[in-house]
């Protein structure tokens, strides 16, 4: 029980990625504070408290938080995609996807780190990223800008943090597994060709990603902070 007498809150917590850590901490002996925009996502977690809002809404966003308390952790899973082109791009498709997968963020973590603060400092910060990040993709023009994003806000964070010892990391995994997922990459063509690219020769579970968020906020990884991982399966790498 590695994270017995820890809490954590993690955003996004209803599906997906946020969803499979929400699960995998609290089995691990974590007190987990699941934040979703659906009830019925957090009512499905069994033994898990659940906090529901749209953290598209800034005062939302801070007001759950507020709610959840001072915890240890954060884990800042929350993301959406609106696939659009540049040529393509929409205001609207813009606002949703930087209010989420930007703004959100960083009002959690301005949340959650003011209260580590008060409370003395410690504790730590995952920013779920992604390799649209570090690669063109079309169609996610949005997203790439909103994840590359939040790498150079976690180094923000790192260094404005780490004299409260407070770490602050990003883990950005390669096509997950997920019902976002599913839908950026139902095309075979697409898919096959992305793919071929992975030397593992297969895509991520949301179950793996969990796993390697569970080793950023553990005490085995004490000395990083302001780092990127790429959970990718040697995407980039080749």
């Amino acid at each position: 029980m590695p994270f017995q007498d820890k809490s954590v809150i993690i955003t996004g917590a209803g599906k997906g990625i946020g969803r499979a850590t929400a699960l995998l901490l609290a089995e691990r002996g974590a007190r987990v504070i699941a934040i979703s925009r659906t009830r019925a996502d957090l009512d499905s977690l069994t033994g898990i408290t659940g906090i529901v809002a749209d953290l598209s809404d800034p005062q939302a966003a801070r007001a759950a938080i507020a709610q959840a308390g001072t915890c240890d952790f954060l884990v800042n899973c929350a993301g959406t995609n609106v696939l659009e082109s540049l040529l393509d791009m929409t205001d609207t498709g813009y606002d949703s996807v930087m209010g989420i997968n930007l703004q959100a963020a960083l009002i959690c973590a301005q949340a959650f780190a003011r209260a580590r603060i008060a409370a003395g400092g410690g504790g730590a910060i995952v920013n779920v990223t992604s390799i649209a990040g570090h690669r063109g993709f079309a169609d996610h023009i949005c997203y790439a800008a909103s994840k590359s994003g939040l790498e150079g806000a976690t180094r923000v964070m790192a260094q404005e943090l780490g004299t409260h010892g407070i770490r602050a990391v990003a883990i950005a995994p390669t096509v997950t597994m997920t019902e976002l997922a599913a839908a950026a990459w139902s095309d075979p063509a697409k898919r096959d060709a992305m793919m071929a690219r992975h030397p593992l020769g297969r895509f991520a579970e949301a179950e793996d990603v969990a796993r390697s968020i569970a080793l950023l906020l553990s005490n085995d990884a004490a000395m990083i902070t302001g780092a990127v991982l790429p959970l990718d399966g040697g995407f980039l790498a080749v």
